[in-house]
């Protein structure tokens, strides 16, 4: 609907918006409720392609539920999924690329862990196969192909979803909760910051289609625009501080894409966010979280502020520091079991149960153009308007 015809309709942006993704959360349950309905067993066969150091996250999450099998299992490295079929006892058959598992054992969904730059083909072939898709960050390498995807999937009655899945933590919740309760006020300001000294393991993190943003700043962009609400313009600083990297599968490489990102996010009601995200941050806790009480996110309003402690995929708790409290208080410290891993999982058994999840794919569409809008902004040296949208607020 264009602004003119809102305008005629007597309703503001906000509750356009609203009444779209009421609208649009009716039809997904509708559609869940039907392949619910048409699965006799009661079971999500799934293949998960990759089998490298984030499918020791994944698997355990996968093989705990009673709805979801494990059908088959895909590397490039065969070794690698014969090695996890044998680790996990999952019994599924083993391929060793996207063609012969699409030729393979039937399954319905796809789970796509492999290196970033791959993602769109392989969720691609998989949509073209008729299979839904959970796929780790990012979705695609751009927002217009990415978008193809949903809408080819939509052509199909597919599902497809894009990680991460912070908007499931009790933490996301109860900062949710407050903000819209008005706990802070009015709202201005949010920052985020996440960021380590690089991953040693595989080059494709410093390749052209990798970086800090859809590796790391990912994660500060969904929670806060999930928080905020989706952002309208982009701001952003990119840099290059370490030109060479020694990676464990190809030695010393050239970095082509940024290790250190600034960007400034412009959301609805003049609120402004900043991220900053980096593969030259000191961090003694490093991908151990359970231990981190420093802050990832913080939001500011005129009557309080609330910070987000550890990170946003694996989080501590909250602390609130407003005009009553007087203090600052440590709040929201029991994390209900969600794990960042999970978001495969709770797709997979929303195809089986019809409840459709908190995670959405607009959502990861619009960090991804987030992403690329930060590229082009740096480039041109100005700020670049955003065409996306999601459905917000992400928790009724």
């Amino acid at each position: 609907m264009k602004e003119n015809h809102m305008e005629k309709a007597g309703i503001t942006r906000q509750e356009f918006l609203k009444r779209t993704a009421l609208a649009g959360a009716a039809m997904l349950m509708t559609s869940l409720e039907g392949w619910a309905l048409s699965s006799a067993d009661k079971k999500i066969k799934v293949a998960v392609i990759g089998c490298g150091s984030v499918s020791n996250s994944y698997l355990p999450q996968l093989l705990s539920s009673k709805m979801i099998e494990v059908v088959s299992l895909c590397d490039i490295k065969y070794e690698r999924a014969v090695a996890q079929n044998e680790q996990y006892k999952v019994g599924a058959k083993t391929y060793r690329n996207i063609d012969e598992v699409l030729a393979g054992v039937p399954f319905d969904m796809l789970v796509t862990l492999t290196d970033m730059q791959v993602h769109e083909e392989l969720n691609k072939k998989a949509l073209l196969a008729g299979k839904h898709v959970w796929s780790e960050k990012p979705l695609a390498n751009s927002y217009k192909a990415g978008k193809a995807l949903l809408d080819l999937a939509n052509s199909k009655n597919l599902r497809v979803w894009g990680a991460p899945a912070v908007v499931n933590s009790p933490q996301f919740a109860y900062m949710n909760k407050a903000l819209r309760e008005g706990k802070l006020g009015m709202v201005s300001s949010a920052h985020g910051q996440y960021g380590h000294t690089g991953p040693h393991w595989s080059a494709f993190f410093y390749e052209k289609g990798g970086g800090s943003m859809p590796d790391l700043g990912v994660y500060n962009m969904t929670t806060l625009t999930g928080l905020l609400g989706p952002a309208r313009s982009v701001m952003a600083m990119l840099s290059i501080v370490k030109p060479e990297r020694t990676v464990d599968d190809k030695g010393t490489i050239k970095v082509e894409v940024e290790d250190n990102a600034h960007i400034l996010l412009e959301h609805d009601n003049n609120v402004i966010s900043h991220i900053m995200s980096g593969f030259n941050f000191f961090d003694p806790h490093g991908h151990v979280a359970s231990d981190q009480m420093l802050h990832s996110i913080q939001i500011y309003g005129d009557h309080g502020n609330m910070r987000l402690l550890g990170y946003d995929w694996e989080t501590n708790g909250v602390v609130m520091d407003t005009a009553e409290t007087g203090s600052a208080q440590l709040v929201s410290t029991d994390k209900g079991g969600y794990q960042w891993q999970e978001g495969a999982r709770v797709v997979a058994e929303s195809m089986v149960t019809g409840i459709e999840p908190k995670i959405n794919v607009e959502h990861a569409l619009h960090v991804l153009e987030i992403i690329e809008a930060a590229h082009e902004s740096h480039k041109k040296g100005k700020k670049i308007r955003l065409k996306s949208d999601f459905p917000f607020p992400v928790i009724r």
